[in-house]
């Protein structure tokens, strides 16, 4: 699981590389790992970088995914453009991301670093 570190602020972010894909909830509980181990409290995602059916809320990986997230005491940001799934399950589920304080719905990298700090 490859990772980037940026120093952002006096935060450090790891973003996972473009050819990494999250397929699985063993793959992100070894991202939140490795983010740790390089001390990383904070980490960004490319929509690219999860398995389609992440975004599919009925097989449960999202919500599964982010349990971890939260039992790690991370912040994540995903970043993509979500607009193309046709789902109002989904659009509410990003709204109330949004609103929280550790999962990010974001439109660029950018704006995720921004959050995330």
């Amino acid at each position: 699981m490859e990772i980037e570190i940026i120093e952002y602020g006096n935060s450090k972010i790891a973003k996972v590389s473009d050819e990494t894909m999250i397929n699985t909830v063993q793959d992100a509980t070894d991202l939140l790992g490795n983010a740790d181990y390089q001390g990383a409290s904070k980490i960004i995602v490319k929509e690219t970088n999860l398995d389609s059916q992440f975004f599919n809320l009925r097989t449960g990986i999202a919500g599964e995914i982010l349990q971890k997230v939260s039992n790690y005491h991370k912040k994540l940001a995903i970043v993509g453009e979500f607009e193309k799934y046709n789902s109002n399950a989904l659009n509410a589920f990003i709204i109330e991301c949004n609103g929280g304080n550790h999962i990010f719905f974001m439109p660029d990298i950018e704006s995720a670093m921004q959050k995330l700090v």
